[in-house]
């Protein structure tokens, strides 16, 4: 079994804590991992990008030919649009429609979502805002993995949950609880 998977955002959204997470757990549990970065600008506001391919196969190459991403996980609208033609015929989008105008040419919210829901497999929630309105403004990006853990499928709900308490651990135990049910609020919201 393969999952190669795209992430995109914009800088201090957490998309790479994501790529994290799941690293941690292929890792934990023998999951072949190769893994691109592509940082655009690494500051809170420019693009970022990474490729992860993992496998319980052989992985050659760190970077996902076009038209085989069999997932894009992303934390912005226009930033998921952007990396379509590296998408699997069947493949999914799990992004945030909440849109981040970081260009002056960001087109209008209403025509990017108009864009973004033409996709046919496609989850997309207003990811910051569901975790502002839960009192968890800083775990969108936990939210998303959530959202996202039925289709990554290689890795274990239970493993990402484990990866989770991994990484931020060392922030502490309220920290952890409060990353952990942004997950299963994910899981939640994606049924």
């Amino acid at each position: 079994m393969t999952r190669n998977i795209i992430f995109a955002g914009v800088g201090g959204q957490g998309i790479l804590s994501i790529a994290t997470i799941i690293g941690d757990a292929a890792t934990r549990t023998g999951i072949n991992l190769k893994q691109a970065e592509v940082h655009g600008m690494s500051q809170r506001g420019g693009d970022v990008q990474s490729n992860m391919r993992l496998s319980t196969e052989k992985i050659w190459s760190d970077l996902i030919p076009e038209g085989e991403a069999d997932i894009i996980i992303s934390m912005e609208p226009m930033e998921a649009m952007r990396y379509l033609p590296f998408l699997e015929k069947e493949g999914w989008i799990i992004t945030s429609t909440d849109t981040f105008r970081n260009i002056p040419t960001y087109p209008e919210d209403e025509a990017v979502l108009d864009e973004l829901h033409k996709i046919k497999n496609l989850v997309a929630l207003p990811i910051e805002n569901i975790a502002k309105e839960n009192s968890m403004p800083k775990c969108a990006n936990v939210i998303l993995l959530g959202m996202a853990s039925k289709y990554i499928s290689i890795i274990s709900r239970d493993e990402l949950r484990q990866s989770i308490i991994n990484v931020f651990e060392r922030k502490g135990e309220s920290i952890v609880e409060m990353n952990l049910k942004a997950f299963d609020l994910g899981v939640e919201l994606a049924q």
